[in-house]
């Protein structure tokens, strides 16, 4: 045999078109089916993603650190089905959606430290800031922390001097500092990025915010510029109405915005699979409706799915979930 002879696979697939249609469950674990890149490498692609596998900086139920790898698993379906299918129509938008429009690359999991917060930071920061400078970078989570240094790498790399911040999330994220974690904590990311060199209060707009803050929390609120819509917010006003207002107040005067959706925005009753659930979320459909608004507007430059913690669902209906959102979003902005 020589080596211009086809080989036993290679007649087999000629033979059997249906081998180049990759199961949702087969081959590679990278998102949307992305070929793997290195973070230098992403000249030619329109999304760069990134997993942080860290959750050190939790104060509840542990496990967000398998948030990316499960992420990754659950949207193998979505490039399954426009491999499949030849593009697809989404019935939610009504849009024509051809996945092949849209090059995704999946840079891996950035080097995390479990012991040492401040390195596993650095480490975010940077090889965000190395994707931000190429492409769209898309990080999938890992506690709500790493949203803080995977911010202020997206600012660095995009050589943006301001950035507004839209926060998916039932929490406010604005703790001063906790006697058990200190300033660098899960619940404190929001504030740290307020106060960056980036942002401020009066460019970060929240949605879904529920339950419990600290003592006068609204004249916190009034008097720091935060752009709160609390659940109740968003019952009487509706979805819609909210998020546009929401990310108008983070684009204004700004150079780009950022979107950070914590999965504990959503019900737990739909997406149980998170470390400090509130009862009272986002149904599916505002969920996916904050995505497909977000995903039509310029500013949009950068964004992100954190808290997702597998062993908390055993239906796997919250990686699914996350994954939907992380394709909205990127299929909106690049593939309609």
């Amino acid at each position: 045999m020589t080596d211009s002879d086809p080989t036993p696979a290679g007649e087999f697939r000629t033979a059997h078109p249906g081998a180049d249609v990759e199961m949702a469950y087969a081959g590679s674990n990278t998102f949307l089916k992305g070929e793997s890149r290195d973070v230098d490498d992403l000249d030619d692609v329109d999304v760069g993603v990134l997993g942080v596998p860290y959750d050190g900086a939790l104060t509840n139920r542990p496990g967000a650190r398998y948030g990316p790898e499960a992420i990754r698993r659950a949207s193998a379906w979505w490039a399954y089905l426009s491999n499949y299918k030849g593009g697809l129509t989404n019935m939610n938008t009504g849009a024509q959606v051809d996945y092949s429009d849209l090059h995704v690359a999946d840079c891996g999991d950035v080097p995390v430290f479990p012991m040492d917060y401040e390195q596993t930071a650095e480490s975010i920061r940077s090889h965000v800031a190395t994707v931000a400078e190429r492409t769209f970078p898309f990080v999938l989570g890992g506690d709500h922390y790493c949203t803080y240094p995977a911010f202020c790498g997206f600012a660095e790399g995009s050589g943006a001097d301001s950035v507004g911040l839209v926060q998916i999330d039932a929490h406010t994220d604005t703790s001063n500092e906790s006697a058990t974690f200190g300033k660098h904590y899960h619940g404190s990311s929001t504030r740290l990025i307020a106060e960056s060199q980036y942002s401020d209060f009066d460019h970060i707009s929240q949605i879904g915010i529920r339950g419990y803050e600290s003592p006068n929390f609204f004249e916190f609120a009034e008097e720091s510029g935060l752009n709160l819509y609390t659940m109740r917010d968003v019952h009487d006003r509706g979805i819609t109405d909210v998020v546009v207002e929401a990310v108008e107040a983070a684009a204004a005067d700004t150079d780009a915005v950022y979107v950070t959706f914590d999965i504990d925005g959503v019900d737990p009753g739909i997406a149980p699979g998170t470390g400090t659930p509130e009862p009272d979320g986002l149904s599916a459909h505002q969920a996916l409706q904050v995505m497909e608004i977000l995903g039509t507007h310029d500013a949009i430059g950068a964004a992100d799915v954190m808290e997702v913690s597998p062993k908390y669902d055993p239906t796997e209906s919250t990686q699914t979930l996350g994954a939907y959102l992380a394709v909205t979003l990127l299929e909106r902005q690049f593939a309609e």
